[in-house]
């Protein structure tokens, strides 16, 4: 009896520590929470989505892990090379070049910006463990211009990643434009050149660039004790080469045509497809390639561009399926200036 009590009693043990050293982790790895007034999209506790549309809990979450049925990926990085990057901007044009995920570099004019920078090897907390880039980036760190805005949608790890915000910094010191929350986690990281915004707010970034932070329906959170205690958001660059929407991540709403008809027109859309199945898990948080090209649609964009797909294995869809989905969504809809870019590859607008 002595024996089987001291069995118990060392199992409850390991459990507990096991546990206590995992609510640790989940604190230490939590970002610094946002306080502020109430509004319509924040509780004076948590943000909430548009039309309250929640995304799914922890139940939910063990219920994906344990019937996964993912798609094949495989790892690309070794054997595609990139051709180096030119720098070939004027004044007179603005020219986006597709990275991978949901990073670009945006040049308009003499001035660069780019969107949620993702060089690391992985999306994760660890360098060890947790989604694996499996395609390179399109431009090498190393060959990047002068960078001089960058422009961050949310706090999950595959749009804020910290440690190719701190090279940027290190290399080009430009101004970081994040949702509310986020700068103070990045103050805490040394990361002093920075400022929130709100949805539906403005600022003017110079005499030739405003940015809008305009709503996204999706979540945040980097550790155990911060979820949805920072905002999440998408932007709108306005400039005289026209409004660029970029979307970071969201799920499928009526808030998308609030952002047209306030922003109209808008001459190119950066849109995510991947990251979308299974659906009854994914639907509120990522949008399907056929919800991107009704999103194209409802925005009335004269060009989109596909984003978060191909890079890191985050849903249960495989590496090409999302632009196999795209296409049969594009022949649906009839739409055909909705367009997947290779890494490295360009488009320009005069």
């Amino acid at each position: 009896m002595k024996i089987l009590t001291m069995v118990y009693v060392t199992i409850f043990t390991i459990l507990g520590l096991f546990l206590l050293s995992g609510m640790v982790l989940g604190y230490i790895l939590s970002a610094p929470v946002y306080q502020g007034n109430k509004s319509d999209h924040f509780n004076g506790n948590q943000f909430v989505n548009p039309g309250n549309v929640e995304e799914k809990g922890l139940k939910d979450v063990i219920k994906w892990a344990m019937n996964r049925d993912p798609g094949s990926w495989e790892n690309t990085n070794e054997n595609i090379t990139y051709n180096p990057f030119l720098d070939q901007s004027t004044d007179s044009t603005s020219k986006i070049y597709f990275i991978n995920h949901s990073s670009f570099l945006i040049q308009l004019g003499k001035y660069n910006l780019l969107t949620d920078p993702v060089w690391s090897d992985r999306v994760s907390p660890f360098e060890w463990i947790g989604p694996q880039r499996k395609r390179p980036p399109g431009i090498k760190f190393e060959e990047l211009p002068q960078i001089h805005f960058v422009l961050i949608s949310h706090n999950h790890y595959d749009h804020l990643d910290i440690a190719t915000i701190k090279r940027l910094k290190e290399r080009y010191n430009p101004i970081i434009i994040a949702p509310l929350g986020i700068p103070a986690y990045l103050k805490t990281k040394g990361i002093d050149r920075q400022f929130a915004m709100d949805w539906w707010e403005e600022t003017q970034l110079n005499d030739e660039i405003s940015i809008a932070c305009v709503p996204a329906q999706h979540f945040s959170g980097r550790g155990m004790f911060d979820r949805n205690k920072t905002l999440w958001a998408g932007y709108v660059i306005q400039s005289n080469f026209g409004n660029i929407y970029f979307a970071g991540d969201t799920g499928y709403g009526d808030f998308i045509k609030q952002i047209g008809v306030r922003y109209s027109p808008i001459d190119l859309a950066m849109l995510p497809i991947g990251a979308y199945l299974p659906r009854w898990f994914m639907s509120p948080i990522h949008t399907s390639p056929e919800e991107a090209v009704r999103i194209h649609q409802d925005l009335q964009a004269k060009k989109s561009v596909a984003m978060h797909f191909g890079t890191f294995p985050l849903g249960d869809d495989g590496m090409t399926q999302p632009q196999e989905d795209l296409m049969k969504a594009k022949i649906k809809y009839d739409v055909d200036q909705f367009l997947v870019l290779n890494e490295g590859e360009s488009i320009i607008l005069e």
